[in-house]
């Protein structure tokens, strides 16, 4: 999620987009369309947003800092003004939230890690809106509020951190997409102005793990995804740099690198067995999808940063 500063821009419309696993075509985005909507131009006013950023690899929420960011909104904000919110650092794998960010900001956009829980990269967020009023005033006589907008895809935490950046409850918060449904303007405790958006996905997926990575962290609603293939594609996805974790979570003392029979492990020591000795894969699926979701498998990063592996060789 990050803060942009623009004075126009646009809500995309959703299509479906589909996986194949075996023979089986598993819809990612549900039918339903979004029209597309175009916010009006106030040329008297300076406008500001914020949306999660970052870049990909298959191995690479918890966090997904490339998937999470919608490729529309660099077309639209181009030379504005952004910062990236790096947000529920509390679910990330600590040592990639700093490669991202090291990445991100060597690339030009300021990124912030932020917890909404704890309020921590609140106050560096602040500081930062601080010094880009400042900047706007030293090239302008008129003093203007601020005016930012946020942006990011559902789910994100869009509306925990601006209820922390308001200082009170000014947006209704969920742990599933579509929790925020209209536009509003809001007051930040710095007196700057913030436009709240709902959470938007861009019509297609390029690249099928974007989808998958998004399904995974609850940002396509699971009513209309098979969820016993999504959480096979995610163990397959944690067997390559977590596997560890799952063998503790579960206590698999080795669990195995086929992702069925890995699943299969799991549902027999959770007890998850139909009479006949037959595997429950939906509970199994809720589960583990929903455990991943809440941190309690332990802290991940699906999407790892590329130079994370050579900045530690280089501190070494």
């Amino acid at each position: 999620m990050g803060l942009f500063f623009r004075r126009d821009g646009g809500e995309p419309a959703i299509e479906k987009g589909r996986f194949r696993h075996g023979q089986r075509q598993q819809t990612l985005c549900g039918g339903n369309q979004l029209v597309p909507r175009t916010y009006e131009k106030d040329e008297r006013d300076d406008s500001g947003k914020s949306e999660t950023g970052g870049r990909r690899r298959r191995s690479d929420r918890r966090e997904i800092p490339v998937s999470s960011r919608n490729p529309i909104i660099d077309d639209i904000v181009r030379d504005k003004t952004r910062i990236v919110a790096l947000n529920k650092i509390d679910l990330a794998d600590g040592a990639q939230t700093e490669s991202w960010k090291r990445e991100l900001t060597a690339a030009g956009t300021y990124a912030i890690p932020v917890n909404c829980n704890t309020g921590a990269g609140i106050n560096q967020i602040f500081r930062r809106l601080d010094l880009i009023r400042e900047e706007r005033e030293r090239e302008t006589v008129r003093r203007r509020p601020l005016r930012l907008m946020i942006v990011g895809v559902p789910n994100v935490g869009k509306s925990s951190l601006i209820n922390k950046l308001t200082g009170k409850k000014s947006a209704k918060t969920g742990d599933r997409p579509g929790v925020t449904r209209g536009k509003q303007w809001l007051t930040l405790t710095n007196g700057m102005q913030l436009l709240d958006t709902p959470g938007i996905l861009w019509p297609k997926f390029e690249d099928p793990d974007v989808g998958l990575n998004l399904a995974f962290c609850g940002s396509i609603r699971d009513e209309i995804l098979d969820m016993e293939t999504l959480c096979l594609e995610l163990i397959k996805v944690l067997l390559q740099d977590y596997s560890s974790l799952l063998e503790a979570r579960y206590k698999v003392e080795e669990i195995s690198e086929d992702g069925l029979e890995a699943m299969e492990q799991i549902a027999l020591k959770r007890g998850f067995i139909f009479p006949g000795k037959r595997i429950d894969y939906e509970r199994t699926a809720k589960t583990v999808l929903d455990e991943f979701r809440g941190g309690k498998i332990g802290r991940i990063t699906l999407e790892r940063c590329e130079n994370a592996g050579r900045e530690e060789a280089e501190e070494i």
